[in-house]
């Protein structure tokens, strides 16, 4: 942890102690097996399913619906992780709102989608609570792949990997595996250590090795892998933060807030974890939305979340906007920080409104201060380091087609590649489709 806080208004324990419970507990709890069949029948079942083509991985969503409306979950799940093989986790945390379920025919009509995500949850979370892997391995093909990265893009690489025979070696740098599922999200998205449930449930397809503690870098060379394995894939994800560009950002009370969602993630006491009073984050960004609303949770007073640009350009959703306002995050747009105020810790920040116009974004003369003992960077992530050889597209690796980099032998997805959104779903299906590619590459010829 960088930058401890100093500012005597960062402590832990602001709350009474049931409250935490109640913050970190289950944000929307499973359905029932009766609300799940009266869910299920809310679908129409459309020939055309828009629902599909709004799902990054292609779910069959019509189907997998009929199977729990005729009393089948199991079947349900098996065609959710036909396309989806972290189903469970993505029915947590994707923002259904903007994709499948804004498509949904009854959201048109009626203003109100089939609750596609929470069914979803409902059918893998009933086939993986019998303990059941419903894929088997095929033969061994004698061939090694390294995925580098074990997040959602990395899994998914390896699971589709080790189901055609190949054996995987994932390396992740962190102590556990998971990636953003582990370290990244809200903790009351999927709380109850279901990100290690899930992989612990996905790697009984066999043939994957995990090795934790292991970058990408001169202990793990791009080009040592190269050599000892068939093929590489990396998931290696975006662990560099932006700086704010800001005089005084090393001020005590300034840190990172993909660190302080980290860290809320896996505390085992969050009454334990220290907050403070009046906390400002400056981003607008799922990751912004994130550390405001946990600010909340913890017990901070004041919550404000600082955009540099319309409220209309931020990338965080409109539903998770409007979840933020509700928890009593105060939203400013249109603003950029010019400088953190303080005699060592953080006691506010200077803003300038800014305006947009033909060359750009522009400060102006008019600035404000808001008061802040804490405040949290989340103004975007980027390439900590470039593996050696590999072309760059602005600053994530270059791809073609199904996560091909210029280096031949290497594939590349999730968000360290370039292309597609930033979502837990789409690093899911880059995963798949690129270990696809490599199956039929190192198989290409054989009888």
């Amino acid at each position: 942890m960088t930058n401890t806080p100093l500012t005597p208004g960062v402590v832990p324990q602001r709350l009474p102690a049931p409250a935490y419970a109640a913050n970190f507990g289950d944000k929307e709890p499973p359905l029932t097996v009766h609300e799940a069949r009266v869910a299920a029948d809310r679908c129409y079942f459309c020939h055309d399913a828009p629902c599909i083509t709004a799902c990054p991985t292609s779910i069959d969503i019509p189907l997998f619906i009929r199977q729990i409306a005729t009393g089948t979950p199991e079947a349900a799940a098996r065609t959710i992780w036909d396309q989806n093989i972290l189903g469970g986790m993505c029915a947590r945390v994707c923002p259904t709102e903007t994709l499948c379920e804004e498509a949904c025919v009854r959201e048109a009509a009626e203003g109100k989608p089939v609750e596609i995500g929470r069914l979803q949850r409902h059918a893998t979370d009933t086939l993986m609570a019998q303990g059941v892997h419903p894929f088997t391995r095929a033969a061994p093909t004698g061939k090694r792949v390294a995925v580098v990265g074990a997040g959602p893009a990395g899994l998914a690489a390896a699971h589709r990997l080790a189901l055609h025979g190949h054996d995987v070696v994932l390396f992740d740098a962190r102590p556990k595996a998971g990636g953003l599922n582990e370290y990244g999200i809200a903790t009351y998205k999927a709380p109850g250590d279901f990100a290690q449930a899930e992989i612990d449930w996905l790697l009984q397809i066999g043939g994957i090795s995990v090795e934790t503690g292991r970058a990408l870098g001169p202990d793990l060379s791009l080009d040592t892998l190269r050599r000892d394995f068939d093929a590489v894939f990396l998931g290696i994800g975006l662990a560099g933060v932006n700086a704010l560009a800001a005089p005084g950002e090393d001020k005590g009370g300034v840190r990172d807030a993909v660190d302080f969602i980290a860290d809320l993630r896996q505390a085992a006491d969050k009454s334990a974890l220290p907050v403070g009073r009046d906390v400002v984050v400056i981003g607008g960004g799922m990751t912004a939305v994130d550390a405001a609303v946990q600010s909340k949770l913890l017990g901070a007073e004041t919550v404000t979340i600082v955009y540099r640009r319309g409220q209309d350009k931020m990338s965080a959703s409109g539903y998770e906007q409007d979840h933020a306002a509700q928890r009593g995050v105060r939203i400013v747009t249109n603003a950029a920080p010019v400088q953190v105020l303080g005699n060592g810790s953080v006691t506010g920040v200077e803003f300038a409104y800014t305006q947009e116009g033909p060359d750009g974004l522009a400060l102006s003369a008019e600035t404000f201060t808001l008061r802040a003992d804490q405040v949290f960077k989340a103004i975007g992530q980027t390439l900590d380091g470039t593996p050696q050889g590999l072309a760059l597209l602005g600053r994530k690796i270059a791809v073609t087609g199904p996560g091909r980099t210029s280096l031949a032998g290497v594939w590349a997805g999730g968000d360290c590649a370039a292309g597609g959104e930033d979502l837990t779903v789409t690093a899911v299906a880059e995963g798949r489709d690129a270990a696809e590619d490599i199956h039929a590459t190192l198989t290409a010829g054989a009888a």
